[in-house]
């Protein structure tokens, strides 16, 4: 674990260390040792310095280590000399991630984001990743000159497979925004989890479902988004959308391989923040949450409302679950549940429909009446204060969202 001198933000190092052992142990490696560095200055060639690179080794050489997880990203040139100094394989940050998202995507959508990103990765790594860089391919002189170099011909492979991928996540996307638009003509209003890693959504996403997502005591137990029905007051029925956790130094390979993905965030009604309240750097993971989101074009200011669910609570000792409990019910943002126990997620049902019946407008609408599939539309996704029959019209006075409203003018 190394750490610049004056950097670490919000985030203390035991929960940094923390942190790292858990995205280790998440594809089961078995973590024999770990250590924090404090450095004065990145070296180019091995990022520590001279003598914490032989402490690292001897360390290794003691533990009979095979692999060293450094928390930090690498160049390639650094990620090499570290594995000539300690005998072992290296894989930093990134390439971590990557294998956890690699092991645990299940669709084919998410293994082709996966695959994307680590392509993207492995791209800037051939200068280390071949050994027969100056081995000549080719040159039976059939066309002129010398043949491509190996390392040439393996970006030329890698670019293309890119591409392709490309290509299908494209349809991916348009596939995506067919179906939002169809979401969007439903009188369902759709609700979006994110959070940090490991900070609950997927519990909480059973919790108010019924569903039985792969929920665990991991970080990235979820990747592939998943929709279900739940019931919210006022409303016949809405969808709540799991998606993967961010986590802090999110690859920027990883960000731009799931940003079809996340697109349904942006198009959602409604955005719950899931926080896990009891961990000691809460107010870090919420700030690199909002980090990602706004690198996605959903800063707050621009993005649907959202509501601040603050999580596990039944962590917390008395005393400040109490004190939580207080704050969360003195604002209109926040929630204060434990998806485990299900303490406050009725509270939390009564305070999305109100997030998603608030700036509503009264409208009058008048229809033939007949018209049965707008009339059960405007039932289903509004307030009908009053309704009268005239002949063959039915004039009916209803309450809507904005969004609501634009969605039924385009019916």
């Amino acid at each position: 674990m190394p750490e610049r001198v004056g950097e670490g933000g919000l985030r203390s190092l035991d929960a940094r260390i923390a942190e790292a052992v858990g995205l280790a142990q998440a594809i089961g490696i078995d973590v024999i040792g770990k250590k924090p560095f404090r450095l004065r200055q990145l070296r180019p060639a091995s990022l520590f310095g001279k003598g914490q690179v032989e402490e690292i080794a001897a360390l290794a050489e003691q533990h009979e280590a095979t692999l060293l997880v450094v928390d930090a990203a690498l160049s390639p040139v650094q990620q090499k000399t570290l594995e000539d100094e300690t005998k072992c394989k290296v894989i930093d940050r990134t390439g971590l991630i990557l294998e956890i998202f690699g092991e645990r995507a299940a669709t084919a959508e998410g293994r082709l984001q996966v695959e994307l990103a680590h392509l993207d990765y492995q791209a800037g790594r051939l200068v280390r990743s071949w050994t027969h860089l100056e081995r000549q391919r080719g040159g039976f002189g059939f066309l002129g000159g010398p043949g491509e170099t190996q390392i040439e011909a393996d970006r030329r492979q890698i670019r293309d497979r890119m591409a392709r991928i490309r290509r299908e996540l494209g349809q991916v996307s348009r596939t995506r925004g067919l179906h939002r638009g169809r979401r969007q003509r439903a009188p369902w209003p759709v609700i979006a989890l994110v959070g940090y890693t490991n900070a609950g959504k997927s519990t909480l996403f059973n919790r108010m479902t019924q569903a039985s997502v792969m929920a665990e005591d991991l970080l990235f137990a979820t990747l592939d988004p998943t929709m279900r029905n739940v019931k919210i007051p006022g409303f016949d029925r809405a969808i709540l959308s799991d998606t993967v956790g961010f986590v802090s130094n999110l690859p920027t390979e990883l960000v731009a391989a799931f940003r079809a993905t996340l697109e349904e965030v942006a198009a959602s009604d409604l955005i719950l923040h899931v926080r896990d309240i009891a961990h000691p750097d809460s107010d870090a993971q919420a700030a690199d949450v909002e980090a990602v989101l706004s690198s996605l074009g959903l800063a707050e200011e621009d993005s649907p409302p959202r509501i601040e669910v603050w999580n596990k609570l039944d962590l917390l000792p008395p005393a400040e679950r109490q004190e939580l409990i207080g704050e969360a019910e003195r604002r209109s943002d926040v929630a204060a549940v434990s998806a485990l126990t299900g303490e406050g997620v009725d509270g939390l049902r009564e305070t999305i429909s109100h997030l998603l019946h608030s700036g509503s407008q009264t409208h009058q609408v008048r229809l033939n009446a007949g018209d049965g599939e707008r009339i059960a539309w405007l039932h289903a996704r509004g307030e009908i204060l009053e309704q009268r029959h005239d002949g063959d019209q039915l004039q009916l006075s209803v309450k809507l969202s904005p969004e609501n409203w634009a969605r039924f003018e385009q019916l």
